[in-house]
């Protein structure tokens, strides 16, 4: 058996973000690539908007991301910026799902997806390539 893939050190070993938390997160990211700030109250409008929270829902699982270390909150306006990127969170998430569901090994979960569907030669091309890009 393969030893579990180690985290990556600039990413909290420890920060597991729920799905109402990526949910925040996801619109924090889409607005920051926007250039965009964004305060507490713009995500409370937008999670009612979205998903249907209220307010004091969406403030409580804002106070877990900050909590967690994902998100800064600051004043004036409780401004709110995220800590940690989108691909920070795909990385440890995927880390993740192949330890405890490959036991360490990313061919395990490779084999597992290609072997669910057909792939296009578009995908097989992009699988090429990032193969071609890991062996250097």
């Amino acid at each position: 058996m393969k030893q579990p893939l180690e985290p990556k050190p600039e990413l909290k070993t420890e920060l597991k973000l729920y799905d109402s938390e990526l949910k925040i997160m996801e619109y924090l990211w889409q607005c920051e690539s926007a250039s965009q700030q964004v305060s507490a109250k713009d995500i409370a409008a937008e999670m009612a908007r979205t998903v249907g929270w209220s307010k004091t829902t969406t403030y409580t699982v804002l106070k877990k991301c900050v909590e967690k270390g994902a998100v800064a909150r600051q004043e004036p306006g409780f401004v709110c910026t995220s800590l940690v990127s989108m691909e920070q969170v795909q990385e440890y998430e995927t880390r993740e799902l192949i330890n405890k569901m490959y036991h360490g090994s990313a061919d395990l979960l490779v084999a597992s997806l290609i072997g669910q569907q057909k792939l296009s030669d578009d995908e097989i091309a992009r699988l090429k390539a990032l193969v071609n890009r890991v062996e250097g």
